[in-house]
């Protein structure tokens, strides 16, 4: 029998990791209310097991920012620092991250806002429950 392996939160291993890479950067699994002039919001979109013990989440990073420039200067930065992010974080374990959509100009539509979105794919392991 095959035992049952449960899996890091893939969010909160990206906002955790960019809070400590990044220190100061706003960084959410949401967009905060009210909006401040930047911060970061991390969000699965997908993704699937790819072996018994590991996963390999799809996430979305939205990089909002005062100016358009200043959005993309976050997001570049961040950008950055997520493809770095191979490696023990807290208590998960991540093997790779793989760009699966590069930087895209998307100004939020409610409020205008300048922002600024990739998209990355990693592997991470599980455990046993």
């Amino acid at each position: 029998m095959k035992p049952a392996v449960r899996f890091p939160d893939a969010v909160l291993t990206v906002i955790e990791y960019l809070r400590s890479a990044r220190p100061g950067t706003q960084v959410y699994s949401r967009e905060p209310s009210p909006l401040p002039d930047a911060f970061v919001r991390i969000k699965r979109i997908g993704g699937v097991r790819r072996s018994l013990v590991t996963d390999r989440p799809r996430v979305d990073i939205h990089c909002w920012g005062a100016t358009e420039k200043a959005a993309e200067d976050l997001m570049e930065e961040v950008r950055a620092l997520v493809l770095v992010m191979a490696g023990k974080r807290g208590t998960t374990t991540v093997y790779d991250v793989e760009e699966v959509s590069g930087p895209m100009w998307l100004p939020d539509s409610a409020t205008g806002h300048p922002r600024y979105a990739f998209a990355v794919e990693f592997s991470a392991r599980g455990s046993a429950l």
